[in-house]
């Protein structure tokens, strides 16, 4: 088994040089660094991970748990976390919690063993003060991700309520009253920002919440039924905001189902929209989160917290964009 002795033997350099280029904790000049790099080779010397860490105090990697990595929003958010913890040199360790807290608990705790550097964490629904309570009891540094809080962690997601209020005073100025909101689980903080923001900005365009059209659920078929019976009303909705991609996909489904047109029989917007959205016929009107943007500031939060644990929290929202599309874009008729 090849030995940093050897390495060094090999380069003409000490062994704490060779450990220097290696763990990168001192600066060597180019030559030899370039030295001990070919002896590396020459030798297949390989480092022991385990005992490299254990010296350091680090182990170059971070977890992340997200409750779906294979929905859009998620899925750009990883991509960001992962390009810029690669460029820091830090490996990523990606768990999905399903909106399972147990789950999620269970991902914590594996990580932690790991002894990842530290862990960004978009809560599960449902997950309660306990786990966040549990995991400051660990001191790992943590950041929270798209679904925050009033807890004191670094945090990064985006503008929620300005959004909706647009979104709303563009189709209530189009005449329609008749708004109805898919808003999903709203256990997820996300989801229950935009759907406190739909009742805020329709009681501001008159409409009393007593009043005002809304799917709430916790499960995809009490979601389907809800958006359901809201199209079978004998007076149904003439617009849909849907809160998510999910919640689109699940919105569009029934309104395929019921025979409606958009935008002739509904206009139709939704936050997170799909991949290439600009070629469903009619493109469809979509508020547009920066995803990968939140999961590299996510990653650099992290980096800042494991560097300066005694550092102040930050908390980072950033704004989305409007896409207006056609699915809004006619005024509905009486």
């Amino acid at each position: 088994m090849t030995t940093m002795v050897k390495v060094a033997k090999l380069a003409g350099v000490s062994i704490s040089t060779v450990s220097h280029v290696l763990n990168g904790t001192r600066h060597v000049n180019d030559e030899t660094r370039q030295k001990v790099l070919k002896a590396i080779e020459e030798t297949s010397y390989r480092q022991d991970a385990l005992a490299r860490a254990m010296r350091r105090n680090r182990t170059d990697s971070i977890g992340l748990i997200v409750s779906d990595g294979g929905e859009p929003a998620f899925a750009e958010m990883i991509r960001g976390v992962e390009e810029t913890a690669a460029k820091q040199g830090v490996t990523l360790l990606l768990a999905n919690s399903a909106e399972d807290p147990r789950r999620e608990a269970r991902a914590v705790q594996a990580l932690l063993e790991r002894r990842v550097d530290g862990i960004i964490l978009a809560r599960a629904a449902g997950s309660g003060p306990e786990a966040l309570a549990d995991f400051a009891g660990q001191g790992t540094p943590l950041v929270l991700m798209d679904r925050l809080s009033e807890d004191p962690f670094d945090q990064v997601g985006v503008e929620n309520r300005a959004p909706v209020k647009e979104l709303v005073q563009h189709l209530t100025g189009q005449g329609h009253e008749r708004i109805l909101l898919v808003a999903g689980d709203t256990r997820v903080a996300t989801l229950r920002e935009r759907h406190e923001a739909f009742t805020d900005a329709m009681e501001s365009a008159g409409v009393p919440a007593a009043k005002q059209l809304v799917v709430i659920a916790e499960s995809a078929k009490k979601t389907d039924a809800g958006i359901r019976a809201a199209l079978s009303r004998s007076t149904p909705p003439t617009a849909v905001i849907a809160c998510s991609t999910v919640l689109a996909a699940a919105a569009l489904r029934q309104i395929q189902q019921r025979g409606l047109r958009l935008p002739d029989d509904l206009a139709f917007a939704a936050f997170d929209g799909f991949a290439y959205a600009d070629l469903f016929e009619p493109q469809l009107t979509t508020v547009r989160q920066p995803a990968f943007q939140v999961g590299a500031t996510a990653a650099e939060l992290l980096a800042k917290r494991i560097a300066d644990k005694g550092a102040e929290p930050s908390v980072v929202r950033l704004a989305p964009t409007i896409e207006y599309r056609a699915s809004t874009g006619t005024t509905p008729t009486a």
